[in-house]
């Protein structure tokens, strides 16, 4: 399995829908990746150069994904509910918010 932005990433899937397991990479952003670094989006990984994995992963890297995202996002919450407002209030009592 080829290791990007942390996470292992299935070999069996084409490069586009192998990115979108990664926490933060949509499906957009995931063509935007290869196009950026010159792999074809329906190449399996499994079929890739090791330049074209670690070209990947300098694409990747470009962007906020997994932990640092996911830390990003609590403390956007955290701070909403310590301000006390309308959205830091429907979080803290698990309503819905818009």
């Amino acid at each position: 399995m080829a290791r990007i932005a942390g996470i292992n990433v299935p070999v069996q899937k084409h490069t586009v829908i192998a990115l979108t397991s990664i926490y933060g990479i949509g499906s957009t952003r995931a063509q935007e990746i290869c196009a950026a670094a010159a792999v074809a989006p329906d190449a399996k990984i499994r079929d890739l150069t090791e330049q074209e994995v670690e070209a990947l992963r300098t694409e990747v890297g470009k962007f906020t994904v997994e932990g640092d995202l996911r830390r990003e996002v609590s403390m956007d919450i955290k701070r909403l509910k310590d301000l006390g407002c309308y959205r830091g209030v429907r979080h803290r009592r698990g309503l819905p918010l818009r």
